[in-house]
């Protein structure tokens, strides 16, 4: 890699507040045009020991801090961040392949939200303390930070699912080793280049760049990181169970969705079809929370295709810088394989593809034939059974399927091993709370989507992962409580 990477840009590892070269590097591709972007460093063991180390030295002194002074370094942070916004959100967009539009309004907005967010509810968190008058006793809670916290972040909002991660982690005293995706890392080596400035101590903030199955493996093996934040796939989290075992390390895993929406035939149809595009196709279908699976009452099927199709139709897809387009390109060309090679199985198992891939053609501007960019797909006439319906395609695809009772489709759309997201559409609020209840589901949208109020718990069931965040959730999870008892 050495020899061509001279020209383009090259990511050192952030370690005891220093960039670091490294031994070898990979390539990491822009996808909507398939050249290769940047050198980001592959790191291992040593790499990953040299970070340990740093925030292990840089762990008294930054715990010990008044909540008060880490609050002020992490909205000074947030501060750099907002003024480099736009600097930022042509990184994002370029090295994950989202529209500038979506970078812009929802990636780093969101990053520098988390990072004031919990800079502002650290200095809001209380413990308890109860009475034992008849024994002479009184007992009080303390919490902790608990150390070294390793953080696993994936490459579909790099800057947003970091910072996620980072704000808590520091706004309780730990200190952190982050390692993001190999194929998203520019971002968090742009925000590393802010940490001085921000007034952050060295070693509080370390950022190993490479793979998970070195670096990562590496990170989630070794033993003095005794807290691991997972946001990817159920596969991978599995793994990373098996290896925290034999150290007991608290873990908090946000994984995969089949989240399904539910569209009774009482739905505000005018509010229902541009929300319902948006959470299929949104970030090129590459969010956890996209809704893959729609289910619509028998009443208004018909009509719910029609309309839906004709606006999925409309969607703009093409070079991510432009603003008036409405979907990029998918991270990179061996997923978008992937993504392709469901719609092929629903094919041959059967089901009508409505629009999109093998439908519809691409025609994309001159520069960006060899990116990795595929048309919003609207598959139906699909079985429940199908892997189509079963499993996370994390692409511009969605299933719609009819319904005919409500027991009917509560019983389908848990019929899956995810429980992340749901969403459900209908204008009678017994129903909609009737609904909500049943579904095996971490988060419940009604009437609309992905509207997050950070106080309030995030996570899933089942195979969706282990753990909620939020600002009590994630105030928990990073530190230790000590229950105190003193007799007077």
């Amino acid at each position: 890699t050495m020899a061509h990477s001279k020209a383009l840009l090259v990511l050192e590892n952030f370690i005891a507040g220093k960039f670091v070269p490294c031994s070898s590097y990979i390539d990491s591709y822009n996808p909507s045009t398939g050249d290769v972007y940047c050198s980001v460093p592959d790191s291992g063991k040593e790499e990953v020991e040299a970070a340990v180390r740093a925030a292990k030295d840089a762990f008294p002194a930054w715990s010990s801090k008044s909540p008060l002074e880490r609050s002020r370094i992490m909205n000074k942070l947030a501060d750099l961040i907002e003024h480099d916004l736009e600097e930022f959100a042509q990184a994002e967009s370029k090295d994950q392949g989202k529209t500038i539009t979506f970078a812009r309004t929802v990636d780093i907005p969101r990053a520098v939200h988390n990072l004031r967010f919990f800079a502002s509810s650290i200095l809001h968190h209380t413990t308890e303390c109860t009475e034992m008058a008849s024994m002479g006793c009184v007992h009080y809670t303390s919490r902790e930070p608990v150390g070294v916290a390793g953080l696993i972040s994936p490459w579909n909002l790099p800057l947003y699912l970091l910072t996620w991660k980072i704000a808590p982690a520091i706004a309780c005293g730990n200190t952190v080793v982050a390692k993001p995706s190999e194929m998203t890392s520019v971002t968090a080596w742009m925000m590393c280049k802010l940490l001085e400035k921000a007034g952050m101590p060295h070693g509080v903030v370390n950022v190993v760049f490479g793979t998970g199955a070195k670096a990562g493996e590496a990170l989630v093996c070794h033993p003095d990181v005794p807290l691991i934040s997972f946001t990817g796939s159920t596969l991978t989290a599995q793994r990373i169970m098996e290896k925290s075992a034999p150290h007991c390390k608290k873990l908090s895993l946000e994984l995969g969705g089949k989240n399904p929406a539910i569209v009774f035939d009482d739905a505000d149809l005018s509010q229902c079809i541009p929300t319902t595009l948006r959470s299929s196709f949104a970030n090129q279908g590459e969010i956890c929370l996209c809704t893959s699976r729609i289910f619509v009452q028998r009443g208004i099927y018909s009509e719910f295709v029609k309309r839906f199709v004709a606006e999925a139709k409309k969607w703009k897809v093409g070079n991510p810088s432009d603003p008036t387009v409405n979907m990029g390109a998918l991270i990179s060309k061996e997923h978008l394989e992937k993504v392709r090679s469901y719609v092929k199985r629903a094919q041959a198992e059967g089901a009508r593809i409505l629009c999109g891939e093998g439908v519809d053609s691409l025609d994309l501007p001159a520069g960006n034939h060899k990116g990795y960019f595929m048309l919003p797909t609207i598959i139906t006439e699909v079985r429940d059974e199908s892997c189509c319906m079963q499993e996370e395609i994390f692409g511009p695809v969605t299933c719609v399927v009819a319904f005919d009772t409500e027991e009917e489709v509560v019983e389908r759309a848990n019929g899956v091993k995810y429980g992340l997201a749901a969403t459900v559409w209908s204008s009678n609020v017994g129903r909609v709370h009737r609904v909500a209840r049943r579904l095996q589901s971490g988060l419940v949208w009604t009437n609309c989507w992905l509207v997050r109020d950070l106080n309030l718990p995030f996570g899933g069931m089942k195979a969706s992962g282990i753990g909620r965040e939020g600002a009590k959730d994630s105030y928990e999870f990073f530190t230790e409580v000590k229950t105190i008892t003193i007799k007077h």
